[in-house]
């Protein structure tokens, strides 16, 4: 009786005899058992009987496309690399897009294939973490570091879960507040770069003389004030990811700047002369309208191009149903094994979560119970949420950025002033909507003015 051969698992769907053959040999030089297949048809045969663990199809085949494998491909399918006589990026956002791992040209490089092949095989025991993720974690409503059960943030996890082993650049879309940067660092998580580093730059919150420098790195000397060698967020980043937050804040020149160091994987430090080698994944975001930033101005259409290879919108707070209570009792939770406290949220403050629109996403849900976590003593109400005065206090919080980690009376204090200047400094209005005494108003006050 012949005994089965150990190891992954490979299919080369290829019509060319010459070619299968170059493949079949490389393949399993490096470890993989191969089944050839010379047509579409054969070739769903092929993977339906052996179920691989990777599959090299050219995109031209006597009885259709390549392409045409990736359909009908579960979570727990092969990984799918597709090769090409007539490569375009076209091509290749289209492979990536409809789930290719990744793409080869004509004649095939052999050593990147080899290095491939490689990564492919260290990322199988990766694929099978996203994909309980993707089947029983998720059913709980959680996906890595994001939380919701809804039907759009179910999408939203298919597309992470497609592009997250890949090394496709990707746009994260939607509202302030929705959550893009635990997206992109879930998506870190959860891709083969995730022991390198993470790194989030906000392009809309460095001044425009010194993005650059803090981008691309400058030299010891090279302007006034640089008086030692500076590494940018690129080099920080290398074979990590690197967050571009809000890239329509970014300056339209060095928008060009950022193009070229994506095009050739080098940058050039401010005041140096020799450019730096970087690998890098770039996972960009904006809150603006593609097209009309593209039409004012406020992003070159080049870049866009080149950033979107992979887009992923994320949908606001209002349009996730009952996501909300799981979040609002997420950050409960957190708040509560914080301080060692038992708060809950009382029947009617999970109404009021369900009743408001959330115009500030989620970023105005996490303080809107930091801020009700504050003011209770155990049960949570969340009344800033109702009226016109709720309303100026919600906002308020929307604005702020509270991260989870700052200390109660540091909460307490931006959500005060926060309102107080809502309000325009009418305390008595400040006190009613908080839910504090105008005594205890004015303590915190001349509190934080000795401070």
């Amino acid at each position: 009786m012949e005994s089965v051969k150990a190891g992954p698992r490979a299919v080369i769907v290829d019509d060319d005899v010459e070619i299968l053959t170059v493949l079949r040999e490389v393949v399993e030089r490096e470890g993989f058992v191969v089944t050839p297949a010379p047509s579409l048809a054969a070739a769903r045969e092929t993977i339906a009987a052996t179920a691989p663990d990777i599959v090299l199809a050219d995109i031209q085949l006597p009885d259709g496309s390549g392409l045409e494998l990736l359909e009908g491909l579960g979570p727990a399918g092969p990984e799918v690399v597709l090769i090409t006589g007539q490569a375009s990026v076209e091509t290749a956002v289209d492979a990536l897009r409809r789930g290719a791992a990744d793409y080869l040209t004509k004649p095939v490089d052999l050593p990147r294939l080899k290095a491939m092949l490689g990564t492919l095989s260290r990322t199988l025991a990766m694929k099978g973490e996203i994909v309980t993720l993707r089947t029983e974690l998720r059913k709980l409503g959680r996906f890595g570091a994001l939380i919701g059960a809804s039907a759009p943030m179910q999408t939203v996890y298919d597309l992470i879960g497609r592009v997250a082993l890949t090394d496709a650049g990707i746009l994260l879309t939607g509202e302030t507040g929705t959550g893009k940067e635990v997206v992109a660092q879930t998506i870190h998580a959860l891709g083969r770069r995730r022991l390198k580093p993470f790194v989030a730059l906000d392009c809309g919150a460095i001044s425009a003389t010194l993005i650059e420098s803090e981008l691309f790195g400058h030299e010891k000397g090279s302007f006034t004030g640089a008086d030692r060698q500076h590494k940018g967020y690129f080099e920080r980043a290398h074979s990590g990811t690197l967050f571009l937050d809000e890239i329509t804040e970014m300056p339209a020149a060095l928008q060009v700047k950022l193009l070229r160091v994506l095009e050739t994987s080098r940058v050039l430090r401010v005041g140096a002369d020799k450019p730096l080698a970087v690998d890098v994944r770039i996972i960009a975001a904006t809150n603006r309208a593609l097209g009309e930033a593209v039409s004012t101005g406020q992003l070159r259409e080049d870049l866009l191009y080149r950033l979107n290879i992979f887009p992923i919108p994320l949908p606001p707070l209002r349009e996730r149903g009952d996501d909300v209570e799981l979040l609002a009792q997420h950050f409960l939770d957190e708040l509560n094994g914080k301080e060692g406290t038992a708060k809950v949220l009382t029947p009617a403050a999970r109404e009021r979560l369900r009743r408001h629109s959330w115009p500030g996403n989620l970023r105005e849900l996490k303080n809107v119970v930091h801020h009700g976590f504050i003011v209770a003593d155990r049960e949570l109400e969340l009344e800033a949420l109702d009226g016109r005065e709720g309303a100026a206090v919600t906002e308020a919080l929307a604005s702020q950025h509270m991260p989870l980690g700052i200390p109660l009376a540091d909460a307490e204090r931006q959500i005060i002033l926060a309102t107080l200047e809502r309000f325009g400094g009418d305390k008595h209005k400040v006190a009613a909507a908080l839910k504090i005494s105008l005594t205890t108003l004015y303590t915190r006050l001349n509190q934080y003015k000795a401070n």
